[in-house]
């Protein structure tokens, strides 16, 4: 397949431009699909710098600077106008380069959405895709891509409610990220992590305020400044760095024990949240937005709606597995699982122009995994000295219970987690099974087959367990005579 992307007029297609989610769509796309063999051709401006297999230069400095020389975006929020002599410019040889290179069955990608209309309107007969909708209003492509099922829905809203209406060709598919930008760290040092505009919009308030009742240092990075939001000082707790280029946000993600991206608008995507997640840092959230779909609650972080709540989650973070944070990253968000659903979806749109559309065959699919979920399935950080100390009492008088009023020749636990009520039955004398579906739980004090079960030390290393393990099921039996 053949791609024509459309860089951001006022913005460079480089990793330097990291601050705009937007340009790195861009870059990261035009990789992503140049590695699985598709040629993508990128216009934009001359100092560009990303993989592709043609860069078309529609914007030179001498235009840039003139515009917008004196803006510094890395303290500010990005400057941009599409009357202006930049965007003007930049349409005007973008139209032309590309209608000297389009073939038939073209693909067509503005990335800025509505502020790439003009160069689309210009080559209405080439197939065009607006991908990485991240905010409802103003899109006019035939088909559309949108970063997160809330945005979709956003879009779409109550007018769909009855009325079908619904475009079939209008997907969801995620950003996407390479995993190798980002430094995955289990040790942590003992900060929190704000990383990003420094609006109220984003959270930040959030952020100061949970960190200061929990009693734990706040770094925050991005452009803008808290003094423009109405303070007077920096509160003890908190170190501002300023804008946080490449290698100092890939430092600051993979150290912070945790991040707060807890945006009060419903958050399209939430790529910062994302990336976190690639350093194996958790982060807490709100609990709207593309964060229901990203952020699984209890597993890769906190979703949270009161200061309470976010409050708890602060003095509780380090619950999280950073593992977990990472598997489910790059199983869900790297460029190489990201790429295999563009290709599905591109190739349904092309059926449209070269086959039977809808009703196209595929004589060989073997799955339909392009939307499928890769849940982590690493062990959870289980406090066995809590469930010990919590559950144990209990146990054992249930035990008790069981022998005296229905002495039974043997109990089988389902759903026993790490076993402390079987332990409690088999100390009295009752022969006790335990079964688990969750290998998480019932996995990790139990080895092997033959080895020895040990729960935090308490119980003997003679203490012998059979286990009958298959896929799904994890089964320990310990005799009477243990």
């Amino acid at each position: 397949m053949r791609f024509h992307i459309l860089g951001l007029p006022h913005t460079v297609s480089s990793k330097d431009y990291v601050a705009c989610a937007y340009t790195q769509k861009v870059v990261k796309f035009a990789k992503m699909m140049t590695d699985r063999g598709h040629e993508v051709i990128h216009y934009g401006h001359e100092d560009s710098d990303l993989q592709c297999t043609e860069h078309v230069t529609v914007m030179t400095n001498e235009v840039f600077k003139k515009v917008y020389g004196s803006h510094d975006w890395k303290k500010e929020f990005f400057k941009y106008d599409t009357n202006d002599e930049c965007y003007q410019t930049f349409y005007k040889n973008a139209i032309l380069q590309i209608g000297k290179r389009k073939q038939k069955n073209d693909f067509l990608l503005p990335f800025w959405g509505y502020g790439h209309k003009a160069i689309c309107d210009a080559h209405n007969d080439m197939i065009v895709v607006e991908p990485g909708i991240g905010y409802a209003g103003g899109h006019f492509a035939r088909f559309k891509i949108f970063e997160s099922y809330a945005i979709y829905h956003a879009y779409y809203g109550l007018s769909s409610v009855g009325t079908c209406k619904q475009d079939w060709y209008d997907v969801v598919i995620p950003n996407y990220f390479d995993p190798d930008d980002f430094t995955f760290k289990k040790e942590k040092e003992n900060y929190f992590l704000f990383l990003g505009r420094i609006y109220e919009g984003k959270g930040v308030n959030i952020a100061i305020q949970a960190t200061e009742r929990s009693g734990d240092k706040l770094i925050i990075a991005g452009q803008n400044s808290l003094y423009k939001m109405g303070y007077t000082s920096i509160p003890s707790h908190v170190e501002v760095v300023g804008y946080a280029d490449v290698e100092k946000r890939r430092e600051l993600m993979a150290n912070a024990k945790g991040a707060f991206v807890a945006s009060l608008y419903n958050e399209p995507f939430g790529g910062v949240q994302v990336e976190c997640m690639f350093s194996g840092t958790p982060t807490i959230t709100t609990d709207w937005g593309a964060f229901t779909e990203n952020n699984i609650h209890g597993l890769t972080g906190y979703r949270c709606r009161t200061m309470e709540q976010f409050v708890w989650a602060a003095k509780n973070i380090t619950n999280i597995n950073p593992q977990n944070c990472r598997e489910w990253a790059v199983n869900n968000f790297s460029m190489q699982r990201v790429a295999e659903m563009y290709e599905e979806y591109f190739q349904s749109v092309l059926n449209v122009f070269t086959g039977n559309g809808w009703y196209e065959n595929n004589d060989y699919r073997s799955d339909l995994n392009w939307l499928k979920k890769e849940i982590p399935n690493n062990p959870s950080m289980i406090d066995y000295d809590v469930i010990d100390k919590e559950e144990r009492p209990f146990a054992d008088r249930l035990a008790v219970w069981i022998k005296n009023y229905i002495n039974p020749k043997m109990v089988l636990d389902v759903g026993c987690g790490p076993g402390i009520h079987v332990y409690a039955l088999n100390d009295i004398g009752v022969t006790a099974t335990g079964i688990d579906i969750d290998k998480r739980v019932i996995g990790k004090p139990l080895l092997s087959q033959e080895s020895l079960l040990d729960l935090n030390g308490k119980y003997k290393r003679d203490r012998k367990s059979t286990c009958l393990n298959s896929s799904h099921t994890h089964i320990c039996r310990m005799p009477s005579s243990a």
